[in-house]
């Protein structure tokens, strides 16, 4: 399945809850659902800054496909990480390079968070494709 085949699937499970608020508790589920990051990995330079809430990114590249580890202290942003760890998990470095992710902007859930979280979901997305970056080349 290609990122843009993951990103419409996710869209049409959101859109199957008729408002945010279940959406919202759709995402924590997905939250949920992340495997467990060792607390080992949860340190200063996992974090994403300028999220409100403590968000760890671990990323690590086998066989050529970036996967990715993440967690946060909150129970939404954990949701909003796992929304990205679904779409680009396993890609290869040069399809999360050239992946749109304004997807994100179709889910609606900008427009139900505060400021701040809503700009945690931009620094979510630079931030695991700067990770594909150190990957690029390397395969």
């Amino acid at each position: 399945m290609t990122i843009a085949e993951k990103q419409q699937e996710l869209l049409d499970e959101l859109a199957l809850f008729q408002d945010w608020t279940e959406r919202y508790e759709y995402v924590i589920s997905l939250g949920k659902k992340l495997p467990e990051m060792p607390a080992g990995l949860k340190s200063a330079e996992r974090l994403i800054e300028g999220c409100q809430s403590q968000v760890w990114l671990e990323a690590t590249c086998q066989d050529g496909r970036v996967r990715y580890l993440a967690d946060s202290d909150s129970l939404i942003t954990k949701g909003m990480i796992a929304l990205f760890v679904r779409v680009l998990d396993g890609e290869s470095p040069d399809a999360i390079l050239t992946a749109d992710m304004s997807f994100i902007d179709q889910t609606g859930l900008k427009e139900h968070l505060a400021p701040t979280r809503a700009n945690a979901l931009n620094l979510m997305a630079t931030q695991m494709k700067q990770r594909a970056l150190e990957f690029a080349g390397k395969n």
